[in-house]
């Protein structure tokens, strides 16, 4: 390879998806007497469900207000929202459907729309793809005449789907159709594989001898060839019910030659797949999706870019730095805000920047009861940077009380509009009362866990307040109140799904209880409007009087403590937590393969929770001698890896986090099963399940960072089972043989927020390709105000950009232009390498339809 040129295997591929499931509308209504349906809706990657929100009962037009963000482990063709219809006795119905093919989502990135709902078809529900090679044989008969034969063989298929959860039992059916003929033939049922290697070849006369004479079924003349086509069915065994359709692909015969044709076919629905017969309408969903692909190049060819970020916070003024016209050449701030972030972050650049950034802003700000209250670059530096360290925070303070309220609602609607005739609006006070009082006091006394890099920055906005504004006595309070009162705690109560403190948005009820408990969290952080004189200043007459319940000075000192606390620098959260913290938890399938006798280890109890459940490998034998797989709660701390046979019980076995060894992916060989991970610790593997490829990837990924630490992790792993008495990776017989793969994971490192920079930069880049034009027309400005010393008069693009120093500007953005031209040239050339090794009709690169 050529210095300079970045090899296939060294580009990594990686895919994210955010957004909003928002609202349906419209739903057909049910046929009982009770129109009403119980809807949720989930999300696919082709045929397997990565998401669901929780239940909206009876309605016909459901809010959900989830949001959803995961990485992409796989390659898919087509994004699924499915609006479900929850029953409690039979299977779920699907009413309704939107599929997105993945070359289309970048239509509708970044912005709500709303997509008609589509007929749900078992024959359009496809996914897969086949192996196949064609040839048309030319054969001489005893008597010398020529008839022609087509051979198909039929290799195998990769990623049919799952069926109730499990691998599918599929076969296939081959068929030669024409406009007077349908010969078909059936290849063997393959059990519990959605990856079936069949390797059956099957022969189809497509031409009589001259010279045949026996009447057949069928009379071909030569020119109906044109017509003839392969046609390939996939089906699920259905044993005693009806054969499930996975997809089919056609093929015609004129295409084909002596010479033998081999290639991958994308598997396709039936011709009538997801057309209705009727023109009926089945409502309309709302989402707000943003899909993003990555192609991310080796490090060494984001220097040049990278160091230009990394140094913003050295350039005067800081309105010429590359972050800074990164965050204004962007429409959609966050597109912009959340890598430039993370990858300050990474690099131990980020206080720096947003002090630069928040003493700029605090330049133009003229009143101080109006400080940081816009949506600039510094509070969208800041916003993210919270969210990003203060998970934990947030975890270890309000994650307990939000439990309580969501789980054990108490009535607190004081409105007197929203009462119902039978409310006692001063009982609801006294719950309201109750609530804020224990969120507030929880609040005011957590500053020893505040995050070191919050604190860091809070000290730095309080004291550039308290020069900009030096005879406000108050400013230097609310500079941080903005941030940590109304833009981090109140934003979590009310949104606590966001910050996955609550699996799912709250109902409505509990939603208006934690709005209440919000505003009145964001009044007692502004410490200074708790004056009488203030009160009037309430749009809702109930609020006003709600607070008088709490005039009394102590809320107003302990905000002043608190704020004092959290923007000191000598108030740090502690460099090692003395308590296990939460990072995963929930349902899977476990089998593991350690010895029944294993001691339980004893636990803490678990201080906050995020979970899911999965299958494993039971520990003891059926009567049968067979191991099965059981579904349990795992929970993953810090210290810790546990599952229980429910959540809330005692856990039955215990991993310490330093016996871990490794956590690396099994082969879905080895038990038949999708989304199997291992878990390697000093007794024996713990083989487990999890329900998706999303969940997989995210346990994997989970239980990697919390082992990084320890130095006696493997590098090299089995990546199948030890089964029938030997290895089925590299069939060695003994138990203890060393590993034949080496690990994944990296090298042990501390344990820190997981980021990977050139992934980030790689993001950077992208936007600037996007917005190279205006990049050039800012260029242009600012030549035009260093040569005639005033900016243009029209309005353009860049009329609203901040051009502080004109030449420093015109510098950095040559140098951002020459960067992205140089990363252009880069991609361009993996692009082409990529185009011209992944052949059409290869497996990287299926046939998708006819060919022709």
């Amino acid at each position: 390879m050529a210095a300079g040129e970045a090899g296939d295997e060294e580009v990594r591929v990686l895919q994210t998806l955010r957004g909003k499931i928002c609202q349906a509308k419209n739903l057909v209504p049910y046929s009982g007497p009770n129109k009403m349906r119980d809807c949720f809706c989930t999300i696919n990657l082709d045929q397997e469900e990565v998401f669901r929100t929780q239940v909206v009962e009876k309605s016909l037009s459901p809010f959900f207000g989830e949001e959803f963000f995961f990485e992409i482990p796989r390659t898919f063709q087509c994004l699924s929202f499915y609006i479900y219809d929850k029953s409690v006795l039979q299977r779920d119905l699907r009413i309704g459907k939107v599929a997105i093919k993945k070359e289309d989502l970048s239509r509708y990135s970044g912005k709500e729309t709303w997509f008609i709902l589509q007929p749900v078809d078992s024959n359009s529900e496809v996914q897969g793809k086949v192996h196949l090679e064609l040839k048309l044989n030319e054969l001489i008969t005893d008597n010398g005449s020529v008839c022609q034969q087509l051979v198909v063989h039929l290799k195998e298929c990769h990623g049919l789907p799952l069926i109730n959860g499990q691998n599918c039992d599929p076969f296939a059916t081959v068929s030669l159709v024409g406009p007077s003929r349908n010969d078909q033939k059936k290849t063997k049922v393959k059990k519990k594989t959605s990856n079936p290697q069949f390797n059956e070849t099957f022969y189809f006369e497509v031409t009589r001898s001259s010279s045949y004479t026996k009447k057949s079924q069928f009379q071909v003349e030569e020119e109906d060839i044109e017509k003839l086509e392969v046609r390939i069915d996939l089906w699920n065994n259905g044993n005693l019910v009806q054969d499930l359709f996975l997809g089919e692909i056609k093929i015609p015969v004129k295409v084909l030659g002596s010479d033998s044709f081999q290639a991958w076919y994308l598997l396709q629905p039936r011709d009538n797949g997801n057309k209705s017969s009727k023109n009926d309408d089945h409502g309309s969903l709302r989402l707000n999706i943003c899909y993003a692909e990555d192609y991310v190049l080796p490090s060494e060819y984001y220097a040049s870019l990278r160091n230009l970020l990394l140094k913003s916070s050295e350039v005067e003024p800081i309105s010429a730095s590359t972050a800074y016209v990164l965050a204004e050449v962007c429409r959609d701030k966050y597109d912009a805000i959340l890598p430039l972030v993370r990858l300050l972050l990474h690099h131990h650049k980020l206080v720096q920047f947003i002090t630069a950034v928040a003493e700029l802003e605090l330049k133009d700000t003229q009143e101080a009861n109006t400080i940081f209250r816009g949506n600039s670059s510094a509070t969208r530096c800041l916003d993210e940077m919270m969210k990003i360290v203060g998970k934990h925070y947030l975890k270890v303070t309000l994650k307990p009380i939000l439990d309580e309220i969501c789980e054990n609602p108490k009535p607190c609607e004081i409105d007197p509009l929203k009462l119902k005739e039978a409310d006692n609006v001063e009982i609801h006070k006294e719950n309201l009362r109750y609530y804020v009082d224990k969120v507030f006091s929880t609040v005011v006394q957590s500053s020893i866990s505040c995050p070191t890099l919050m604190c860091d920055v809070f000290c730095s906005l309080r004291r550039l307040a308290a020069e900009r504004f030096p005879n406000d006595p108050h400013v230097q309070y609310s500079a941080v109140s903005s941030f940590v009162f109304l833009r981090f705690f109140a934003v979590a109560v009310v949104s606590p799904h966001t910050f996955h403190l609550r699996p799912h948005h709250p109902d409505a009820q509990i939603s208006r209880t934690l709005t209440l408990i919000s505003k009145a969290i964001q009044t007692l952080g502004s410490w200074g409007s708790l004056s009488k004189s203030k009160l009037s200043s309430f749009k809702e007459t109930f609020m006003c009087e709600f607070f008088k319940m709490f005039q009394e000075e102590e809320y107003i000192e302990s905000v002043k403590k608190f704020l004092d606390e959290v923007s000191s620098t000598e108030s740090k959260e502690p460099s090692v937590m003395s308590e296990s913290v939460h990072l995963k938890e929930g349902y899977d399938l476990w089998r593991p393969y350690e010895s029944a006798t294993s001691n339980s280890i004893c636990h803490e109890p678990p201080c906050s929770d995020l979970v899911r459940e999965m299958y494993k490998r039971a520990q003891g034998r059926t009567r049968i001698g067979k191991k099965n797989f059981k579904k349990r709660w795992f929970c993953l701390t810090s210290r810790e890896l546990t599952y229980h046979k429910q959540q809330d019980k005692e856990p039955i076995y215990t991993i310490p986090i330093r016996n871990i060894l490794a956590v690396e992916k099994l082969d879905e060989s080895s038990f038949n099963k999708k989304n199997m991970f291992q878990v390697i610790h000093v007794e024996k593997p713990l083989y487990v399940q999890a329900n998706n490829c999303v969940e997989a990837s995210e346990w994997i990924e989970a239980l990697c960072r919390v082992n990084k630490c320890n130095q006696r992790r493997l590098s090299v792993y089995h990546p199948s089972a030890f089964l029938n008495g030997n290895w089925l990776c590299c069939k060695a017989t003994s138990e203890n043989t060393v590993g034949c793969t080496p690990c994944t994971a990296g090298v042990p490192a501390d344990i820190q927020i997981e980021i990977d920079g050139d992934r980030e930069t790689e993001r950077i880049y992208s936007l600037f390709a996007l917005n190279m034009a205006k990049l050039q027309k800012m260029e242009e400005a600012c030549g035009s105000i260093a040569v005639y010393q005033g900016p243009r008069k029209e309005q353009d693009d860049y009329s609203n950009f901040k051009i502080e120093d004109s030449v420093a500007t015109f510098q950095t953005l040559q140098q951002i232009i020459s960067a992205a031209e140089k990363l252009d040239e880069h991609h361009d050339r993996y692009r082409k390498k990529r185009s011209s090794s992944a052949k059409y009709g290869s497996e990287e690169n299926p046939i998708v339809g006819k060919i022709s």
